[in-house]
């Protein structure tokens, strides 16, 4: 279980998994200087609503990974991910797919 902490007052956990392709996404907008909203459902134990934050290249926010091993990326995923936080409701927790291996193409004479 990994934790995102944002502006020091928020900390959130998420699995290693989904964090490593939330950072992934994140560090991608914050790199080009885009704010965007940040949204996801929160655990049934926390009062089972839903969290949105806005993110800002000005605010601090850290990546804390509790397992040793970087996660295998899942660049599906990773695209889904970028195309909500690419729209106005901003960044959404949507399930991971399963990963299309491309095929090679056979050559055609």
């Amino acid at each position: 279980m990994g934790k995102l902490t944002y502006d020091s007052t928020l900390s959130v956990d998420f699995d290693d998994r989904t964090l490593a392709h939330l950072q992934l996404v994140i560090g991608a907008k914050l790199r080009r200087g885009e704010a965007f909203f940040f949204g996801w459902k929160d655990d049934p134990a926390s009062g089972d609503g839903r969290t949105t934050i806005w993110i800002h290249p000005v605010i601090p926010i850290s990546f804390k990974f509790y397992g040793s091993r970087q996660p295998t990326i899942n660049r599906v995923w990773v695209d889904q991910l970028m195309l909500t936080a690419n729209s106005p409701q901003g960044l959404q927790l949507v399930s991971e797919p399963e990963e299309r291996v491309e095929q090679p193409q056979e050559a055609h004479e």
